[in-house]
C-alpha cells in the first residue's frame, strides 16, 4: 500500500468511527446510573451491618479487657497474701523445736 492510500484509509476509519459513536440518550444514562446506585446501596447496607458487628465486638472486647484487669488485680492481691502466709509458715517452722 502506498502512503497516500494508508492516509486515506486511516482518515476514512476515523470519520466512520466518529460518525458511529454518537451520544448516549438520557434514558440509557439514567438506566446505567440506576444500576450503579443499586449496587452502591447494597454495598452501603452491608457496610452498615459490618460496622454494627464491629461495634458490638469492640464493646465486648472492652468489657473483656476490663474484666481481665480486675482479675489481674485480684491475682496480685492473692499472690501477696500467699507470700505472707508462706513467710509465716517458714518462720513458724524455724521456731519449732527439733526433736
Amino acid at each position: 500500500m502506498s502512503p497516500s492510500i494508508k492516509i486515506v484509509s486511516a482518515l476514512g476509519m476515523l470519520t466512520a468511527s466518529l460518525g458511529l459513536g454518537g451520544c448516549a440518550t438520557k434514558g440509557y444514562v439514567n438506566e446505567q446510573i440506576a444500576t450503579v446506585n443499586q449496587r452502591i446501596d447494597g454495598v452501603e447496607q452491608r457496610l452498615q451491618a459490618t460496622d454494627g458487628v464491629a461495634q458490638a465486638a469492640r464493646s465486648e472486647a472492652q468489657a473483656a479487657n476490663a474484666q481481665a484487669q480486675t482479675n489481674t488485680q485480684r491475682i496480685d492481691q492473692l499472690g501477696a497474701r500467699v507470700d505472707g502466709v508462706e513467710q509465716r509458715m517458714v518462720e513458724a517452722q524455724r521456731k519449732r523445736p527439733r526433736n
